[in-house]
């Protein structure tokens, strides 16, 4: 785990907001998150500095919030890591969660952490693409974790209400956030009881009780990989991510397509069609889903198998430098299902060639 230090800049939001206003003078089109970046602040604190203008701080009930979204109507989801941006426009359901964790299901499909969940703004935004209302929610670092866009059919009477009824009494224009050290290395292989990893990894049930399994012996994701056998988790090219989604949107093959940071998992469930590479960005541009994936940042790729009591499930997981998970990707299955053919077949193909 990252060991963080409480980290308040000492900059006014005046001065912040001079600096951003004259960036964005010699960087027009620049998007927030890369003014942030090249101004060596958060994301959240730029933000920050349109509370009281174009931006309002909400309450931090994210429970009650997210509870209310699906009165919006069409919205454009967005969730991102560094290398990963996933869009999903459509309707979000009811809300179900047990403690700091939730369940949407429906066209927009998510996994909430709220634990991770510490800011969020509604913002009016100039944008390239011109104004636009949203919803923004960051961590205790000031990173993104999950935007939310109106579009033409979203209910904007509803967007209010939910602005009013969850505004913060704080609207101040500077937003204190945690700095965040270096991630902590792996442990040292050999202090990993690989022996016994492998036997539980071979007794699976479920693919959601692999994080328990990693969180048990205390290993990383491609640090398990590496000390299980082929059988289990090979490694193959960088460029396997785009080869996947070619071949899928060739052959008609829907696929769960995951994106995730540590407050949110963004699933997509479908065909992929549109597949289009923009400069350094491999991006996949239908109607109600978009993907864009940065290949520079990817550093490896897997198959990987998991024993369920559905049978084996294979997926295909990139990871960028530091060992980040970039997405994930399945063949379309629902619980109680088997893997489908056609999916199994694509890894089949995709491990031979790696041979």
């Amino acid at each position: 785990m990252s060991q963080v230090i409480n980290a308040e800049r000492d900059e006014s939001s005046s001065g912040l907001a001079s600096r951003w206003q004259q960036y964005r003078a010699a960087n027009p089109n620049t998007r927030t998150r890369d003014a942030a970046a090249g101004l060596g602040v958060s994301e959240a604190e730029l933000v920050a500095t349109a509370c009281g203008g174009g931006a309002t701080r909400l309450n931090g009930d994210w429970r009650g919030l997210v509870g209310e979204l699906h009165r919006l109507g069409p919205v454009m989801a967005l969730s991102r890591n560094e290398h990963a941006v996933h869009e999903k426009i459509g309707t979000f359901g009811k809300l179900s969660h047990s403690g700091a964790h939730g369940i949407l299901l429906g066209d927009i499909d998510l996994r909430l952490f709220f634990s991770h969940w510490a800011h969020g703004f509604a913002v009016h935004e100039a944008s390239p693409r011109g104004a636009r209302d949203c919803l923004q929610f960051f961590d205790q670092y000031g990173d993104a974790i999950h935007k939310i866009y109106l579009t033409g059919d979203s209910d904007r009477n509803a967007f209010d209400t939910l602005v009013d009824d969850y505004q913060g009494e704080d609207q101040s224009r500077v937003q204190p956030v945690l700095s965040q050290l270096p991630d902590l290395p792996e442990r040292p292989d050999e202090d990993i009881d690989a022996v016994a990893l492998l036997a539980h990894w071979r007794a699976l049930q479920d693919t959601h009780d692999f994080s328990d399994l990693l969180r048990r012996f205390g290993v990383g994701r491609r640090q398990a990989f590496r000390l299980v056998g082929f059988d289990l988790a090979r490694s193959v090219g960088r460029h396997v991510p785009r080869r996947v989604l070619e071949h899928v949107a060739a052959e008609s093959i829907d696929i769960m397509l995951f994106v995730a940071n540590p407050g949110i998992v963004q699933i997509h469930t479908g065909p992929v069609k549109n597949l289009k590479p923009v400069g350094p960005w491999f991006n996949v541009l239908d109607e109600t889903f978009n993907l864009h994936l940065r290949e520079s940042g990817i550093d490896s790729a897997w198959v990987v198998n998991k024993p369920t009591r559905d049978g084996v499930i294979g997926s295909i997981e990139a990871f960028d430098t530091k060992g980040g998970l970039v997405c994930q990707i399945f063949g379309r299955r629902k619980p109680g299902q088997a893997e489908d053919p056609a999916w199994r077949a694509v890894l089949d193909s995709i491990v031979g060639a790696a041979s």
